[in-house]
């Protein structure tokens, strides 16, 4: 404690109370550290929850997979590797006994046979090709490149769009046709197995079923 004279009479001025305690901002300083970095390990932890979310559905449908007998697990694996679509890839699984999500069977297919994506890059040549018309003509109406010449160039350029046009409905329309004729043909031959279920006839049709799967999945 400091005694000082204010105006002929003493005052007392007592330390502040933060100066007595060293430890306390640096304690405030460590707790606010301590919570950043738990927030910071909150939020990095986000994205790996979908990892292994994703890594789970993989495994259960691998282990649902592993139960099948090795002829008909080499034959599922061959259409999954060959097929672009993973609803019939899960089509067949279905087929095959499969109840389970179709996420698992997207989640395995994207993780085991990757596809390309070759509506995305049809539909990008459509963009860029579209842009380089529009460039195109504002060199023609800037005289930057004679109109003749032009003219030809995006008449040629607007035929080549539109049979990227075609090819991309052509590929949309296969594969929702080849889609539906699997989905049709799955529900029948259940419930045709459904029908001849603990019959003597049921073996025959299972493999007459299998059959005629073979064929329509391998039909353009």
């Amino acid at each position: 404690m400091t005694s000082l004279l204010v105006k002929g009479r003493k005052r007392d001025v007592r330390p502040d109370k933060t100066s007595r305690k060293p430890g306390l901002n640096n304690a405030k300083l460590t707790s606010n550290h301590r919570t950043s970095e738990i927030e910071t390990k909150q939020g990095i932890q986000g994205n790996p929850k979908r990892l292994i979310d994703s890594d789970i559905n993989i495994q259960t449908f691998e282990h649902w997979l592993d139960n099948l007998d090795s002829a008909t697990r080499e034959s599922f694996n061959a259409f999954a590797e060959d097929t672009f679509s993973p609803i019939q890839v899960y089509i067949f699984a279905k087929f095959l006994g499969y109840e389970g999500s179709i996420i698992c069977v997207d989640h395995w297919v994207k993780a085991k046979y990757p596809k390309p994506d070759h509506l995305k890059v049809l539909l990008y040549e459509i963009k860029e090709m579209q842009e380089d018309v529009r460039k195109l003509r504002e060199d023609v109406e800037n005289f930057t490149v004679k109109r003749d010449a032009g003219v030809a160039r995006i008449a040629q350029m607007q035929k080549e769009i539109r049979g990227t046009i075609a090819q991309v409905d052509l590929f949309t329309s296969a594969k929702d046709r080849k889609g539906l004729l699997l989905i049709g043909a799955d529900r029948a031959i259940r419930e045709m197995i459904s029908i001849f279920k603990d019959d003597p006839i049921e073996g025959p049709l299972q493999e007459a079923a299998m059959s005629v799967w073979a064929k329509i999945q391998y039909e353009e």
